[in-house]
C-alpha cells in the first residue's frame, strides 16, 4: 500500500508536455511518467480521503471521441468523481491539469425531477432562505456556487415572476461549488489531502441541503 505523498510537480509537467504534444507516440513514451507521477499518487490520495467520503473513480486518460471533433486522444488533466452519471445525482468533484486543482461538489445538472423539486424548494420562503443563507456563507469563505454546467434560463419560469427575491436561484439548472488552485508548493505534500477536505467539509451544508429537498440519493457525507 503507497501512502500519499502529495502531488508530484512531475504530474503537472507531465501534462503540460502533454497538451503540447496530445499524440499516441508522446503517450507510448511517457505511459511510465503517467502511471508512476500521475496514476499513483492520484490513487493514494484517494484513499486518503475514502474514510470521509463517497467512492471516487478515478477518471480514464483516454478521451471519448465519439461525439467530437477534436480528436486529440488523451485527456489534459486526471480528476477523480463520486458522481459518474452526468444527469442527476449529487457528488464530489476533483480536477488537476497543468495549471493547478480544482475542487468541486454539488448537483452540476438537476433531471427533470430535480430541477422541480430545486425550485419549489426556492420558492419557499423558510427553504429558499435556507439555500440562500448557504450561497452567502459559502461565498464568504470564498467557495462560490454556481448554477453547475449548464448556463442559467434567461427568464424565470413560470408560475414565477422575476420578482421573486430569489429570482437568480429559479433559473439554475444546477447548483455546485467549485473553487481553483492555481499551482503551489503546498500542493506537493500531504497538506493537499487536507486542504481537499477541508474544502468540502466546509461545503458541506450545500451537499446537506441538495440531499434533503433535491437529491434521492442519500449518499455518506463529510
Amino acid at each position: 500500500m503507497s501512502y500519499f505523498t502529495g502531488l508530484p510537480r512531475e504530474l503537472f509537467t507531465f501534462f503540460d508536455d502533454l497538451r503540447r504534444d496530445n499524440t499516441k507516440e508522446f503517450w507510448a513514451a511517457n505511459t511510465h511518467v503517467w502511471r508512476e507521477a500521475v496514476e499513483a499518487p492520484m490513487r493514494a490520495l484517494l484513499t486518503e480521503l475514502e474514510d470521509e467520503l463517497p467512492p471516487l473513480r478515478l477518471f480514464r486518460p483516454n478521451r471519448d471521441l465519439r461525439y467530437t471533433r477534436d480528436k486529440s486522444p488523451y485527456k489534459l488533466f486526471t480528476g477523480a468523481t463520486s458522481d459518474a452519471t452526468p444527469i442527476g445525482g449529487s457528488g464530489y468533484h476533483l480536477h488537476v491539469d497543468a495549471d493547478g486543482l480544482t475542487i468541486a461538489c454539488g448537483a452540476m445538472l438537476f433531471s427533470s425531477a430535480e430541477q422541480q423539486r430545486f425550485r419549489t424548494s426556492i420558492a419557499e420562503d423558510v427553504t429558499g432562505g435556507q439555500f440562500q443563507d448557504v450561497v452567502s456563507a459559502l461565498t464568504t469563505a470564498s467557495l462560490p456556487v454556481t448554477p453547475g454546467l449548464r448556463p442559467p434560463l434567461k427568464r424565470v419560469p413560470t408560475p414565477h415572476t422575476g420578482d421573486h427575491p430569489r429570482a437568480e436561484f429559479l433559473r439554475w439548472k444546477g447548483a455546485a461549488m467549485a473553487t481553483e488552485f492555481e499551482m503551489a508548493p503546498w500542493m506537493h505534500t500531504t497538506d493537499a489531502a487536507n486542504r481537499i477536505r477541508q474544502v468540502w467539509r466546509t461545503a458541506r451544508p450545500l451537499m446537506d441541503w441538495l440531499a434533503i429537498h433535491v437529491v434521492t440519493d442519500d449518499a455518506p457525507r463529510p
